[in-house]
């Protein structure tokens, strides 16, 4: 499918910085086509050719670089708008801005500058990490091979929950060599041997096209191919990524409150033994959406803590060292977030039922779309486990979880 350029209303030059006219331009473009993509009326293809154009996929990196010169906390308050305007469309966004973040901190090796070009020019890059086939989930174990050939490499595997491939133009690919060592091949979505399915089935997050990517001995060149090894590892290195989940689920409570005050402003009509003939001037009602509205801003708050938290140790990254302390520390406060933020966030969607009525549950309405796309989200990484983790950590000292999914 052609990407479409920006609507003229767009301007196409960005990155636009962190609260122009132009971001809010973008942002409400996609809010505006919300409704259409939930009725399958829209494609999440269109939304992201808004994002491509605009160049957004480049927000953080510097402006002399052609960056729009974003923070982390700036860009993480982007997430939870677009949360609101749409969760498909950060989601779908997720594993490239965790790559730009990856390859602004091993800019010096593995060839990533040259990848980094390709952010700037507004290409956006998906990953294959995910595999059924092992034990252990989140160990890092990959039985997707790359083998040498007489002109380079060829790549064979397939991956799962491949979230925003479908959008991609560049795939991040994990992979083994046939002696153990851990590489990544970077290439074009499109290339012969790649096949992006749309088979993602899940109860919510129905855009993101979190399918299958299988890789048919796909060709390689040397320089797509990053030695692992010589990648500046971070501690906790999952940090961000499940941070940005939060993010989103941040976002999407915005939109509960949003669509909870709208429902009651509708509504004319109220129970005969209500304590007010209009919704809208019923104490009761006015008390639950007000818990709504503070639960959007608790979470929000709660994301934001965790964002600069987790932006002073990349920052202590790129200057040197990590340091160990504060990546804990955003690790820890992530962690937090997320164990509170999906239960208060799976009650905020099921009590905005009740402001609304049983018209509230029509499916033409569409409402539980939040509670479905919140408990996909939240699944990612089931919150017992998070819990105990922090428990353990604070009885004994035991150390956080570093590897994926933490």
């Amino acid at each position: 499918m052609t990407i479409p350029s920006p609507p003229p209303s767009i301007a196409s030059d960005g990155p636009f910085a962190f609260g122009s006219a132009d971001l809010a331009a973008l942002i409400g473009a996609i809010a505006d086509g919300a409704a259409a993509r939930e009725r399958g009326e829209a494609s999440a293809l269109e939304a992201i050719g808004l994002v491509r154009g605009a160049r957004l996929g480049a927000f953080r990196l510097p402006r002399h670089e052609g960056g729009a010169g974003g923070s982390l906390r700036e860009l993480f308050e982007i997430v939870i708008t677009l949360g609101e305007a749409d969760s498909n469309i950060p989601h779908i966004l997720r594993n490239h801005f965790a790559f730009v973040e990856r390859a602004l901190r091993n800019r010096a090796v593995s060839g990533y500058e040259r990848w980094l070009d390709a952010v700037r020019a507004g290409r956006l890059f998906g990953l294959g990490a995910s595999e059924l086939g092992t034990q252990n989930i989140g160990d890092g174990a990959s039985d997707t091979l790359l083998v040498p050939s007489q002109d380079g490499f060829r790549l064979s595997g397939r991956k799962y929950y491949s979230t925003g491939n479908l959008y991609a133009d560049l795939l991040f690919i994990n992979a083994r060599t046939p002696d153990g060592a851990g590489v990544a091949a970077i290439i074009p979505a499109d290339r012969a041997g790649v096949d992006l399915t749309d088979d993602w089935d899940g109860i919510g997050q129905q855009l993101t096209a979190s399918g299958t990517t299988v890789l048919e001995d796909v060709a390689v060149a040397a320089d797509e191919v990053v030695p692992l090894a010589q990648e500046r590892r971070i501690p906790h290195e999952a940090t961000f990524q499940q941070l940005y989940l939060t993010a989103i689920i941040a976002g999407i409570l915005r939109a509960v409150a949003r669509d909870a005050a709208a429902l009651l402003i509708a509504r004319q009509r109220n129970y005969y033994h209500a304590v007010a003939a209009k919704p809208a001037e019923d104490p009761q009602l006015q008390e639950t959406l007000g818990r709504l509205v503070s639960t959007a801003y608790v979470a929000e708050a709660a994301v934001l803590g965790a964002a600069e938290a987790l932006e002073q140790a990349f920052a202590s990254a790129l200057a040197g060292p990590p340091d160990e302390a504060l990546f804990r520390e955003a690790s820890l406060r992530a962690a937090k977030a997320k164990v509170v933020v999906d239960d208060l966030a799976l009650t905020a969607a099921t009590r905005l039922f009740d402001v609304g009525g049983a018209s509230a549950a029509k499916r033409s309405a569409r409402l539980d779309r939040h509670w479905r796309n919140i408990r996909t989200i939240s699944s990612h990484n089931p919150v017992a486990y998070k819990a105990r983790a922090i428990g353990r950590h604070v009885l004994d000292g035991t150390p956080l979880p570093a590897a994926a999914y933490f």
